[in-house]
C-alpha cells in the first residue's frame, strides 16, 4: 500500500505537494505546540490517505490517471440577477474578460465543478458577485429546484453557503401526476416535481431574491402558489410569503357570475420573474392547455409583497398563456412591459380585451395596468387551432432602438414598433418587419438573443430542426441571416442561447440543447453545451461531448446557460448544475 501511495504521488500530484506541505508546516510551526513523535506523524498519514483516495477516485479502468483540474477563483465579480441578464432579455454579457475565442478549447477549458442539488433545475442559475456572507466575500451562485429548494453556493469553488426548502409545512411539492386533465391525463411536460420553475429575480441593492413555490396536500386536492422574498445572505424569508390569489372581471372560460378566479393548480408559473420600478412581476400560462385557464400578469410591491395590479389576457374568452419558452417579459427604459401571448381567444372585432396569439405593450400607472398597443397576426385562428403559439420564442427588446422582436411556432418572426405594434387586420400583418424561417419543422421552441461586436448589432436564435441563425440589425431592420453549419437540436425543443464578450470583442455564443436523436419536449434527454465563435458561427470552439470528463448530463429545457465571471453555469435535469471554466 505504501508503494501505491508513493507512486500515485509521483505520477499525479507531485507539483501540488510542496505547496500543501509548506502551508501545513507553516501553520504547524505557528501553533508552537510540542507534540509527541506519534502525534506529529498523524497529519502526514492523513495527507497520504487523502492522496491515496484521490488517486483511486480519479483512476480509470485502463490505468490512465486523469486528475481534476485545480479550481481557480475568478478575478471578476460581476452579477447576473435576472433571466437572460437584463430586462430587455438580450442574453448578452459584455463584461466577460476571462473567456475568449482563443482560450475556450479542449486543452484549456472544460468542466471544473459539479454542484449537487436535490432535484431537477428548470430555472436559469443566477449569480451575485462579491457578496459578503458571514464576513467573507463570494461570487454567489443561486440555484432553485423543482423540489422548492433554493441554494446559495460559492460560484468559484462550489462550497455550500446555505440552502432552504420552501414547501408549505404539512404539504408536499406539486408533481406532474397532479395535473390529472393535462394532455388527456398523460402529462409529460414535467417528469416529476413542479416546485420552483420560473427563473427567480434578485434585488442586489436590498439583498433579496424573489420566486414562486408550489405546494399541495397529500391527496393533491388543495393547491397553493406562494411568492417568496428571501434574504440572499441567510436564505430565510424576509417577510411571510404571499399566497397567490386574484380575480378579474370577465365572462370567459371558468368565470362565475362575471368573475374569473386564479386557479393555483392549472396556472403554470413557467416564465421568469421580473423586477422593475419597485415591483416584482409574475406571469402564468397553463399545463398542456388544460382549462379553464388564462394568462395572468400580477405585480407585487417588492418591499411589502402587497399586490399592486392584475392583468388577464383573455377575460371574455379562454387560454392566452404567457410561457415564452421560459423567458421573462421585457421592460423598456420607461418601465413599459412587453408580453407575447400563446394559444387563446381573440376577438376579431378588436374588443381590446382578449389578446390570444398576440404581442401586447402594457403600461403600469400606480395600481393600474392597461394595454397601450398590440399586434395579432391575421391568421390568428389558424395558429390557435393548430397549437402554433405566438410568442414561443420569447420577448426581446432590441437595445438602442424602438423595436420588439418575437416569433411563433409556424416559423414566423416579427420585428414590431414597440409603441405602434400593428393591431389586427384580417387580410395582412401591418407590422414593421416580418420574416420567416422558411422551415415548417422549425417550431421556435427556443429563446432569441442579441449581441454586438465591432462590425455591428445582431439578433440570434436556434430553432429546433434548423440552423443556428444570426441576423444583422442594420438601419433598424433585420438583414439576411448567416446560418451555421453546426448540427443542432431536433424534435420539439431548440437551443437555449447566451452570449459573452469583452465589450464588443471576443464574442462567444453559448448554446445548450438535447442531443440527437432525443426529443426533449416530453422525454428527459442527454444534453450538450456548445461554445461557438460569435464572429464566425460555423466555428465551434468547444463542446461538452468532446471529452467524457466534460459531459453535461440531462438537458434542462428552456434553461439558459449563465456565462459570467469566467464560468459558464448550466442547469441540468441530473440534479446538479455543471460549472465550466478555464482549467
Amino acid at each position: 500500500m505504501c508503494y501505491s501511495i508513493v507512486t500515485c504521488y509521483k505520477l499525479k500530484i507531485k507539483s501540488s505537494m510542496p505547496a500543501l506541505f509548506l502551508r501545513w508546516t507553516s501553520e504547524f510551526r505557528s501553533a508552537s505546540i510540542n507534540m509527541t513523535r506519534s502525534i506529529r506523524c498523524l497529519p502526514a498519514i492523513l495527507i497520504f490517505g487523502i492522496l491515496f483516495y484521490s488517486c483511486k477516485k480519479n483512476s480509470s479502468n485502463n490505468g490512465v490517471i486523469n486528475p481534476p483540474p485545480p479550481i481557480k477563483d475568478s478575478s471578476q465579480h460581476n452579477s447576473l440577477t435576472t433571466q437572460h441578464g437584463d430586462n430587455f432579455r438580450t442574453g448578452w454579457n459584455s463584461t466577460e474578460t476571462q473567456l475568449n475565442t482563443t482560450n475556450v478549447n479542449t486543452k484549456s477549458f472544460g468542466l471544473i465543478l459539479s454542484v449537487p442539488v436535490d432535484d431537477q433545475v428548470y430555472s436559469q442559475p443566477l449569480v451575485v458577485g462579491n457578496l459578503q456572507i458571514n464576513g467573507t466575500s463570494h461570487n454567489v451562485l443561486f440555484i432553485a429546484t423543482v423540489n422548492n429548494s433554493l441554494y446559495a453556493f460559492d460560484g468559484d469553488d462550489g462550497k455550500l453557503l446555505w440552502n432552504n426548502n420552501f414547501t408549505l409545512s404539512g404539504m408536499r411539492v406539486v408533481q406532474n401526476l397532479d395535473m390529472t386533465g393535462a394532455c388527456g391525463g398523460s402529462y409529460a411536460d414535467f417528469s416529476g416535481h413542479i416546485g420552483i420553475v420560473g427563473t427567480p429575480v434578485i434585488d442586489t441593492v436590498n439583498k433579496f431574491i424573489y420566486f414562486v413555490a408550489r405546494s399541495t396536500n397529500a391527496t393533491g386536492q388543495t393547491f397553493v402558489q406562494q411568492l417568496h422574498k428571501v434574504n440572499i445572505l441567510t436564505g430565510q424569508d424576509d417577510i411571510p410569503p404571499v399566497t397567490i390569489a386574484a380575480t378579474y372581471n370577465g365572462t370567459g372560460d371558468g368565470s362565475q357570475n362575471g368573475v374569473i378566479n386564479f386557479d393555483p393548480q392549472k396556472q403554470n408559473q413557467r416564465a421568469a420573474l421580473t423586477l422593475t420600478n419597485g415591483n416584482v412581476i409574475v406571469t402564468w400560462s397553463s399545463h398542456c392547455d388544460w382549462g379553464p385557464y388564462h394568462g395572468w400578469v400580477i405585480g407585487y410591491d417588492a418591499g411589502s409583497l402587497n399586490r399592486q395590479f392584475v392583468f388577464n389576457t383573455t377575460p371574455n374568452d379562454a387560454n392566452g398563456g404567457i410561457w415564452e419558452s421560459g423567458q421573462g417579459l421585457s421592460v423598456d427604459d420607461q418601465g413599459n412591459l412587453y408580453i407575447a401571448i400563446g394559444n387563446g381567444g381573440f376577438n376579431p372585432a378588436g374588443d381590446g380585451i382578449d389578446f390570444g396569439e398576440s404581442a401586447v405593450k402594457l403600461v403600469v400607472n400606480g395600481n393600474s395596468i392597461s394595454a397601450a398597443s398590440f399586434f395579432t397576426p391575421y391568421n390568428v385562428s389558424y395558429l390557435n387551432l393548430n397549437d402554433l403559439d405566438f410568442g414561443s420564442i420569447g420577448s426581446l427588446l432590441i437595445p438602442h432602438s424602438n423595436y420588439f422582436f418575437t416569433g411563433a411556432k409556424d416559423g414566423s418572426l416579427f420585428l414590431l414598433d414597440k409603441d405602434n405594434m400593428g393591431g389586427y387586420d384580417s387580410n395582412a400583418n401591418n407590422v414593421y418587419q416580418q420574416l420567416s424561417l422558411g422551415n415548417p419543422n422549425a417550431n421556435e421552441h427556443c429563446q432569441s438573443a442579441y449581441f454586438e461586436n465591432a462590425t455591428g448589432s445582431f439578433v440570434t436564435l436556434w430553432a429546433e430542426n434548423d440552423a443556428l441563425r444570426v441576423y444583422p440589425f442594420v438601419n433598424n431592420k433585420l438583414g439576411n441571416p448567416v446560418m451555421s453549419t453546426i448540427a443542432g437540436p431536433i424534435g420539439q425543443n431548440g437551443g437555449m442561447l447566451s452570449i459573452s464578450s469583452n465589450g464588443k470583442n471576443e464574442g462567444i455564443i453559448w448554446a445548450t440543447h438535447a442531443v440527437a436523436p432525443a426529443d426533449a419536449e416530453h422525454v428527459v434527454s442527454n444534453g450538450i453545451l456548445r461554445a461557438i465563435n460569435a464572429g464566425n458561427i460555423s466555428q465551434e470552439l468547444w463542446n461538452s461531448n468532446l471529452s467524457p470528463s466534460d459531459q453535461l448530463g440531462k438537458y434542462a429545457k428552456f434553461a439558459t446557460p449563465t456565462a459570467v465571471n469566467g464560468h459558464v453555469y448550466v442547469a441540468t435535469f441530473s440534479n446538479k448544475v455543471q460549472v465550466y471554466g478555464l482549467k
